[in-house]
């Protein structure tokens, strides 16, 4: 049984002035054979875009590609005629599958975005790629687990081509949630902001956590903390 803290300080970083990102996994420039990834799970970068800049047109293939909104404003368009502007509290899920270009700028003059990039490997190459954003109001999230993706696209959640689960907490300080493992899955903590107590062990902003062999999780809120949990076949 363990859980492998992935701290904040330790994160790939680079700043290209338009843009400064943390990289929780090997992405771009930053290589680290430690940390290419954990399980379906490839690419975790929080993302800090600088007023009416952003990602031009590129491609992507056979990957299942999370954003989440943390501040700001961000227009999403891609090859297939997708075109949307999504805020604070907003997922957009793109399955990338066997070909799409897409960019992602963000339009406010005066307003950084930040956002966490989230990128799974697909259950198999070469699907059909698509694109679609849902609403998770703070409400959805206040003290409970939020299914925010699935495979089933159960509960409202986004559908995911993938064996993964993910969800979204806001959890006011000093409350705590329960997680159950099923047997032979793991799962992956990212904070987003504040702090939290994962069976005892302590977690701030920015910070991950790699769990394998745990029955359960207690989430503990310090200060009010929001985070991501990736429970993954």
């Amino acid at each position: 049984m363990s859980i492998t803290v992935r701290p904040s300080s330790a994160r790939g970083h680079a700043h290209h002035g338009w843009l400064d990102t943390w990289h929780s996994f090997s992405f771009a420039h930053y290589f680290d054979p430690r940390h290419m990834g954990f399980r379906s799970l490839r690419v975790i970068n929080e993302d800090v875009v600088a007023p009416k800049t952003g990602f031009p047109q590129h491609g992507h293939r056979d990957m299942e590609i999370l954003t989440y909104i943390i501040e700001g404003r961000l227009e999403h368009r891609d090859s297939a005629g997708g075109h949307s502007v999504i805020g604070p509290g907003e997922v957009q899920r793109m399955t990338a599958g066997s070909g799409i270009r897409h960019s992602e700028m963000n339009p406010a003059s005066d307003q950084a975005v930040k956002l966490l990039q989230i990128w799974l490997l697909p259950e198999r190459e070469g699907l059909e790629p698509g694109y679609e954003q849902t609403l998770f109001p703070d409400a959805a999230k206040r003290n409970r687990l939020c299914l925010i993706a699935a495979p089933d696209g159960a509960e409202g959640a986004l559908t995911l081509r993938q064996n993964a689960r993910v969800y979204a907490a806001r959890l006011e300080a000093g409350r705590s949630l329960e997680h159950v493992i099923a047997h032979g899955r793991g799962v992956w903590l990212q904070m987003v902001a504040g702090t939290l107590e994962v069976n005892g062990i302590a977690l701030a902003a920015g910070d991950g956590a790699a769990v394998e062999g745990e029955d359960a999780l207690r989430l503990v809120a310090g200060d009010e903390a929001e985070f991501l949990l990736f429970d993954l076949g």
